[in-house]
């Protein structure tokens, strides 16, 4: 599967999903995130509003939902994942704006400490002069209820899971450049 963002040659990092096995997409929406366009304030550090986000017609199977936020162009070998809540029950079809302000997303999900050491969704931050970021929402729909992840782990480990458990994967993404 190819996405938008991967075929944009303004930003240096790889599209983290190339080497992942390609899975069914569903629709995934938001009123706070337009597909492709530059980050609104909100959605930026300090301000750290997670985006509101809408999801329907999940492949069959779908017994819970991961959330993530990720940037792949952030100026590290590994990019710089902004949000890992996983365990969303099926029956949640949206999160509202900042829902990632609350570790179980007001929904009873689980949260992972992002890059910068929260368990919350962390805004858009890249550094000053460095290039245009991309920063990828995705919704994950998952075969178990509950995946067995500790409460310490990081957010490659839920990655890691995700890659085992995920039988479809939609992405929205937005972009932002720091002067």
């Amino acid at each position: 599967m190819s996405y938008s963002y991967a075929d944009d040659s303004r930003f240096p990092g790889p599209d983290p999903y190339a080497p992942l096995k390609d899975l069914p997409e569903f629709p995934l929406t938001s009123t706070d995130l337009e597909e492709g366009t530059e980050l609104p304030e909100q959605l930026r550090a300090p301000s750290s509003v997670s985006p509101q986000l809408s999801w329907s017609d999940l492949p069959a199977g779908t017994k819970s939902l991961a959330v993530t936020c990720f940037d792949p162009d952030a100026p590290t070998a590994s990019g710089f994942w902004h949000w890992a809540a996983f365990d969303i029950p099926v029956d949640v079809t949206e999160l509202p704006s900042n829902a990632g302000a609350k570790e179980d997303l007001g929904v009873g999900a689980r949260s992972l400490a992002n890059d910068s050491g929260e368990r919350t969704h962390y805004g858009a931050a890249p550094p000053a002069g460095h290039a245009p970021h991309r920063y990828l929402y995705a919704v994950h729909a998952v075969d178990v209820e509950k995946l067995d992840i500790p409460e310490d782990a990081t957010a490659t480990v839920l990655g890691f899971n995700l890659y085992f458990h995920s039988i479809g994967r939609t992405v929205l993404w937005g972009w932002y450049e720091a002067s």
